[in-house]
Parts: C-alpha cells; sequence; structure tokens
C-alpha cells in the first residue's frame, strides 16, 4: 500500500491550491482527481480550434500588493500567469432593461467618482459604503498575514445581511441595485447574502480585476508543477469511492479501481456533503449529521452558453457585462420568451495572438426547479428532450444578449452550451451548485462550515468552507493547511514570500 503525509481529494482550484501549500511546505502530498484532465472549474478546452473556459472567468486582488497576489507570489506561479488587467475605468458594466448602464471601477476614489457621476446627491453615502466594503476586504490583507494571521475577524459580517447594509447606506433604490448588480459572482441573495461576502468579493475585484489571456487552466497547470518540483504527485482518473475511517481516524482511502492509498492526513476538497458520504465504518457521526449535510440549501447553477466567432469579426471588449432582464439584481428568476432568464454575463476571453475575441460566454443564472427533471440523468445520455431544451434555452439566452449587442447575432459561428449538470458531473457537486453551500448571514453558526472534522486526521477544504472564487477558495485552503503547519507560520510564511 502506498503511502503519504497527505492525500487530497480533488485537483480543483482547492484541492491544488491545499497541495501546493502543504508541498511546499516539505509533506509529502498526493493529489488523487477523478477525471483525465486536471484543474476543475480552472479546466478550459477546446472546440473548433478556439479555447473555451469551465468557470474562472476574472479574479480580483492581483495588482502587486494585494491579497491574492501575494498568494499567488508565495505558491510560485504569479510570474509565470498570462493576465489582462480588465479597464480601470469599468471592469464591471451593468445593463438595464430600461436602457441604463452603469459601472463598478477599480480603486475606491475612482469607484466612487464614476457613481456619484450619476447620483451626486449620494457622494456622501457612497463613499460611506465604500469604507465599510474596503474596512471588510482589509480583513485578509497581506499585512495580516505577515501579523501571523490568515484573517484578521469579521464574524460580526458573517452575520450581516449585505441587502440590509447596502440600504442602510444609500437612498437611491436604483443605486442599491448598482452596488449589488454583482451578485451573480456569489449567488447573492437579498435574504441571506452576508456582508462579509459580498464586501470581500467586491473589494477583491475593486482591488485589481484580472482576466486570464490563453484559458485559465494555465492557474491549474502551473500549480501542478509546483507540486511535483516539490516532490508530490498528482494521479489523474482515481475516482475515490471510500474514505476508509478505523475509529475516529481515516487509515486510508480506495479508488475505484481497488487501489488502497494511506495517509497521515486525508483532506478533501469535494463538496462537504459528497465527502462525509464517502466515510466506510463510521462510529463517529450519527444520522442526523448526515441528514443535515445533506439538507444544507446549495446555491443555484449555471447555464453557460459559448459562442464561437467569426474571424476578426468582434474586437475584445476588456470588461465583463451583466445583463438584465428587470432591475431585481438579486432574482435569479425572470421571464424572457417563456425561459427563466433573470439576468447574463457576458465575458470575452482575451487571446494573446489578436485584438479580436473569438469566444464570448454567456453565463447565466438557474435554479434547480428548472433542470430538476433531468436530475437522474447522466452525461450524453438524458434522452432528446434534454437536447431540445437546452437548445431552445441557449437560443433564448443569445437573443437577450444580442437585444444589448446586436452586432453578436451575425458573428456568430458555433455554439455550444453546458447547464449545471454538465458541471455536476465533472465537479460532482450536488445538482452542479455553482457556488457550494450557501452561507446564511441569518445563521453563519450552522452555515459556515470548519476546517477541521470530528475524524482527527481529516480536513475538508473549498468554496463551501468560507466564500468562494478564486479568492474565497484560496484562502480557505490556507485556514485547512494551517490545522497541520499552525496558522502563525503558514501566514507568516505566505506574507512575506
Amino acid at each position: 500500500m502506498r503511502e503519504y503525509d497527505v492525500i487530497v481529494i480533488g485537483g480543483g482550484l482547492g484541492g491544488l491550491t491545499t497541495a501546493a501549500m502543504l508541498s511546499k511546505e516539505g509533506l509529502g502530498v498526493l493529489v488523487v482527481e477523478q477525471h483525465s484532465v486536471i484543474g476543475g472549474c480552472l479546466q478550459s478546452f477546446s472546440r473548433a480550434g478556439r479555447t473555451l473556459d469551465t468557470g474562472m472567468h476574472y479574479v480580483g486582488s492581483l495588482d502587486n500588493g494585494e491579497i491574492m497576489h501575494q498568494y499567488f507570489k508565495y505558491l510560485g506561479v504569479i510570474d509565470s500567469l498570462k493576465l489582462r488587467k480588465l479597464d480601470e475605468n469599468g471592469f464591471d458594466h451593468f445593463h438595464f432593461s430600461d436602457g441604463t448602464t452603469y459601472c463598478h471601477a477599480m480603486g475606491y476614489e475612482r469607484f466612487a467618482e464614476t457613481l456619484a457621476a450619476h447620483f451626486p446627491e449620494e457622494l456622501g453615502n457612497i463613499e460611506s459604503l465604500c469604507r465599510t466594503i474596503e474596512r471588510v476586504g482589509n480583513l485578509i490583507s497581506p499585512a495580516i498575514l505577515r501579523e501571523g494571521k490568515i484573517s484578521n475577524g469579521g464574524a460580526e459580517y458573517m452575520a450581516t445581511s449585505a441587502y440590509g447594509e447596502i440600504g442602510r447606506h444609500i437612498r437611491s433604490e436604483k443605486l442599491q441595485r448598482i452596488f449589488a448588480a454583482n451578485s451573480g459572482l456569489y449567488a447573492g441573495d437579498r435574504l441571506t447574502t452576508s456582508l462579509y461576502e459580498y464586501g470581500m468579493i467586491t473589494h477583491s475585484n475593486i482591488k485589481g480585476a484580472y482576466a486570464f489571456v490563453d484559458g485559465s487552466q494555465q492557474l491549474a497547470d502551473l500549480l501542478v508543477e509546483q507540486i511535483v518540483a516539490n516532490g508530490g504527485e498528482v494521479q489523474l482518473g482515481a475516482k475515490v469511492a471510500k474514505i476508509n475511517l478505523n475509529g475516529a481516524k481515516a487509515e486510508h482511502i480506495t479508488i475505484e479501481s481497488g487501489e488502497q492509498i494511506a495517509a497521515k492526513w486525508v483532506i478533501s476538497s469535494l463538496h462537504p456533503a459528497v465527502t462525509f458520504s464517502l466515510l466506510e465504518n463510521n462510529t463517529v457521526y450519527k444520522k442526523a449529521f448526515f441528514s443535515r449535510m445533506n439538507s444544507m440549501p446549495n446555491t443555484y447553477g449555471i447555464f453557460t452558453t459559448y459562442l464561437l466567432l467569426k474571424p476578426q469579426s468582434i474586437k475584445y471588449i476588456n470588461k465583463n457585462n451583466y445583463l438584465f432582464n428587470n432591475d431585481d439584481v438579486w432574482s435569479a428568476t425572470g421571464n424572457y420568451k417563456g425561459h427563466n432568464i433573470a439576468s447574463t454575463l457576458l465575458c470575452m476571453q482575451p487571446n494573446s495572438s489578436s485584438e479580436y475575441t473569438d469566444v464570448v460566454t454567456l453565463l447565466t443564472p438557474m435554479p434547480h426547479a428548472v433542470y430538476e427533471q433531468w436530475n437522474n440523468t447522466r452525461f450524453a445520455d438524458r434522452g432528446v428532450g434534454y437536447k431540445e431544451w437546452k437548445e431552445s434555452f441557449s437560443e433564448a439566452v443569445i437573443d437577450f444578449a444580442c437585444s444589448f449587442y446586436p452586432e453578436l447575432r451575425g458573428a456568430i459561428e458555433r455554439v455550444y452550451t453546458a447547464s449545471p449538470l454538465t458541471y455536476r458531473d465533472y465537479t460532482a457537486a450536488p445538482l452542479g451548485c455553482a457556488y457550494g453551500v450557501v452561507k446564511d448571514c441569518r445563521n453563519p453558526l450552522v452555515t459556515l462550515l470548519p476546517a477541521k472534522t470530528r475524524i482527527e486526521n481529516m480536513l475538508i477544504t473549498g468554496q463551501s468552507l468560507n466564500i468562494h472564487g478564486c479568492l474565497g477558495t484560496t484562502v480557505s485552503s490556507a485556514v485547512t493547511c494551517s490545522e497541520i503547519l499552525g496558522t502563525e507560520y503558514l501566514a507568516k510564511k505566505i506574507g512575506n514570500a
């Protein structure tokens, strides 16, 4: 039986950053990934000679001296990443059904001035809310790391409603919606989304939002290079069937081939409900715990429509465009020609060889109820009805996007789609939820999961712990690794890299 210091289950961002940190600090690490390609939602894939990204379309806090730059510097990947900084004067543009357009700009001074140009009477209120957002974001700054802490608290913000806090500062209902119009980045909900989640993500992008040039797969590949250079291993095509327990310890894992692999520590980056379903010979957790894990609400899924464009038909636009069917930016429900389309995020993929884009990605929030009739099907075997539904829905999404960008219609050469069930089959996330478990500001102690489990040598990591996305998943990886390495030691190593 092979033995390692640490087995990391799952080769997405959470698993790879966790493995890269631990291997960098001298532990013998094995990453086991069920698919033949590493990366999870970092994966890029090719269609008709174009590179398409799966789920990571832009990343914040990447300016020198910002938190994600510091983490990537420590991990040894920052200098090799091909990145393009989005438009500082408006990296996110929000297009409403009434024909109005507003944007979020980089840097707090520019951010406030840009919004105040439309709402001059709200300037003081805008600045007040910006100070609150900045205060939340700075809880995980490089300076905090150098003090020996991964985070400087924030429990009070986790129990504060983002919707309520925005309304407490801003009088104009329209401006309130503009502040929250990036809600698609975190499956925002007016009842559950916390000021912590909203503030972290919004601050991160204000402090430096970047797109990946030539695809996000590069980040996964670079992390694998670091893991291997540190003496670690990555095993593809290795789906974990069981985490075998002996009392309160994880003794080994069993992969579907039947091979058993032992480790001092087992870390799972899979969704918590999936992780705990793998336990074999469990005497630690009672049935009520599993019922709780399985009943925790999950975020909605994302239906992705890829438009492959005719050569040199559309110039790359260095910003993200949020298109709204109505003014309710907190809602994932909206009727557009008989389909549930409340909003769509339009991203253009930059490439290093042309000023034109050859791929436009349309990301549309999709509640579980829309596709639940196909829940029990698997990839490539969902039936004729599913195919017809996907084609009809994607055509409606394209029509919706073309109502804002009419020039798109004539530029389309081919269309590819991926429903939330496609993501479910590749990531094992229940129902294809985009952002893991819902973190509910009304009950944060129940919905925010710790890295430690009741199994002595088993930890969890990933977007269901803290917040999701590149920022939240990376910070969660550090929290998980600190359970083995020590918080002060690891934080200072990252902060002083």
